[in-house]
């Protein structure tokens, strides 16, 4: 487990998957991040690489060949080797390995790095594409929040979930595990959305931010804490709580790609939402979360 300190905040990090585990405020008694109860969800904050949600069938074509990958793809699952760190700073790497290629066939690094500023934590990808094709890949953040902060200080339906800018946004509805985005919709995010079980029916809400810099905020009426994640050029971002379990937390997801649409090809160079990289060439992604 890798560590990094500020005056305010301890934030751990687990080599297997690069995934964030915990930010504590041993001041305030505070756990930020969801403590991957499998009753709920055993997962903390796990990165999503190379494809965001799940595949149909669990696999895709590319160049006449059918390879099989489960949701989220396969990072989450290896260890990444620690390239670099010291009390605010963290960098991690995976490299592809003939298991992965197996099912993704590229070779590839994937480093993200974590930088702790205070009350910001940074977390910012950067993917090399070794290969000497072009490498259709997608990647996301899924790092879930605990609702309520504290036991003591209200329940989920006094959170909300603010989002600058504010206005209406598109929004992606889901049709079982796959993106219907034939029939999309409009939410009002003029206003804070109050928190709500319910809310969480059909799986995720999923906004299209069009690469337009966003924050996304859980706040409180009863409480004076919460989180902030503003990402500057993503796509997509969902949010999520396990239904129709009444989990204890939320997840807030930047991603550079979306789960398969309900219509797919299976062909993984035209799914929706894919990313390339040209051959020896990089891609690069950050988000930021601040906590209060």
């Amino acid at each position: 487990m890798i560590s990094l300190h500020s005056n305010d905040l301890t934030v751990k990090i687990n080599e297997k998957g690069a995934e964030l585990t915990s930010v504590n405020d041993a001041t305030e008694k505070i756990e930020y991040i969801w403590q991957a109860d499998p009753m709920f969800w055993a997962h903390h904050a796990p990165i999503l690489f190379p494809i965001v949600g799940r595949l149909q069938d669990n696999q895709y074509t590319l160049d006449g060949e059918t390879f099989h990958m489960t949701q989220h793809g396969f990072a989450r699952d290896y260890t990444f080797k620690v390239l670099d760190h010291d009390d605010s700073k963290a960098v991690f790497q995976l490299l592809a390995d003939d298991d992965m290629k197996a099912q993704f066939p590229f070779e590839f690094d994937l480093q993200v790095t974590f930088t702790l500023t205070d009350h910001t934590l940074d977390v910012s990808y950067h993917v090399l594409n070794l290969d000497d094709k072009t490498m259709p890949f997608s990647i996301g953040g899924h790092p879930g929040f605990n609702v309520p902060l504290n036991p003591y200080e209200g329940g989920f339906e006094d959170y909300a979930v603010t989002v600058a800018p504010r206005r209406s946004y598109a929004q992606i509805p889901l049709v079982g595990p796959y993106n219907d985005a034939d029939h999309e919709k409009t939410l009002n995010l003029t206003t804070p959305l109050q928190l709500d079980h319910d809310l969480f029916n059909q799986d995720a809400l999923i906004l299209d931010l069009n690469h337009v810099e966003t924050t996304i905020m859980l706040s409180s009426t009863v409480s004076d804490h919460g989180v902030a994640l503003t990402v500057e050029n993503a796509p997509y971002v969902g949010i999520w709580s396990p239904y129709p379990k009444r989990a204890p937390f939320v997840a807030i997801e930047p991603w550079w790609g979306i789960t398969d649409s309900v219509n797919t090809t299976g062909d993984f160079r035209q799914k929706m939402g894919i990313q390339t990289i040209q051959p020896n060439a990089e891609f690069s992604a950050d988000y930021q979360i601040r906590f209060f």
